[in-house]
C-alpha cells in the first residue's frame, strides 16, 4: 500500500467517516483472508462493494479467472477515478444502492460472488436493509457473500438471510476485523 493511498484513504476517512470506515485501507491480510474465502474457479461473475483504494481489488484481480465480469462499487469519486484508471477491464460504478440496476445495464443473471468492504453498521438502518436485500437478490442460489465488519454487530442480521459458514478474525489490520462468509439461503 503506498502513503499516497493511505493518505487519500485517511483524508477521506476524516470527510466522511461514516461511509468509509477506516482511516487507513485494509492490510494485506485482511485482503488475502476476504479472497481466500472464495472458489475461484466457480466464481464467472463478481461484484466488490466499498472497493476504496482497491487493497481487495488487487488480490481479487489476482484470483479471478481472466473470462470473469468484475464490477466494482466505489461512492468516492476520486477512489473511483483511480479504480478505472488502474482496472480499466473492469466496470466501476458509484452506488452500491444501485446492485439490481447495475446488474441488469450489465446483462448479469446473478452474481456468484460479492465482497464488501462497506461498513453496514454505519449506515441508516433503511439503507442498510437495502442493500442486504439487494446482496440476497442478486446473487445466485448458494452464492457466497464476504464482508469484513469491525465488529459483529451485524451478525444477527447476516444469520436472518444467510448462512453464515464462518467468521474470521483479523489481528493484524487496523482496527482488527471479522470477515464474514456467508452463503445464500435457498428458502427466503
Amino acid at each position: 500500500m503506498s502513503s499516497n493511498q493511505t493518505l487519500m484513504f485517511l483524508q477521506k476517512f476524516v470527510e466522511d467517516p461514516k461511509y468509509v470506515g477506516s482511516i487507513i485501507p485494509s492490510s494485506r491480510f485482511l485482503s488475502r483472508k476476504m479472497v481466500n474465502s472464495v472458489a475461484w474457479q466457480d466464481v464467472r461473475t463478481i461484484a466488490e462493494l466499498g472497493s476504496g483504494t482497491g487493497a481487495i481489488t488487487q488480490v481479487i484481480q489476482s484470483r479471478v479467472l481472466e473470462s470473469a465480469k468484475v464490477i466494482l462499487f466505489e461512492k468516492d469519486e476520486l477512489m473511483n477515478r483511480r479504480l478505472k484508471e488502474l482496472y480499466p477491464y473492469y466496470s466501476c460504478y458509484s452506488n452500491a444502492c444501485d446492485l439490481r440496476k447495475v446488474m441488469q445495464k450489465e446483462e448479469i443473471a446473478h452474481f456468484d460472488c460479492i465482497i464488501s468492504g462497506l461498513p453496514f453498521f454505519n449506515f441508516p438502518e433503511d439503507m442498510r436493509n437495502a442493500l442486504v436485500n439487494q446482496i440476497w437478490d442478486t446473487l445466485k442460489p448458494g452464492g457466497i457473500f464476504v464482508a469484513f465488519q469491525y465488529s459483529l454487530q451485524m451478525k444477527k442480521h447476516l444469520s436472518d438471510i444467510f448462512y453464515i459458514e464462518s467468521i474470521k478474525f483479523v489481528p493484524l489490520n487496523f482496527p482488527p476485523a471479522f470477515v464474514y462468509v456467508c452463503r445464500k439461503k435457498e428458502d427466503n
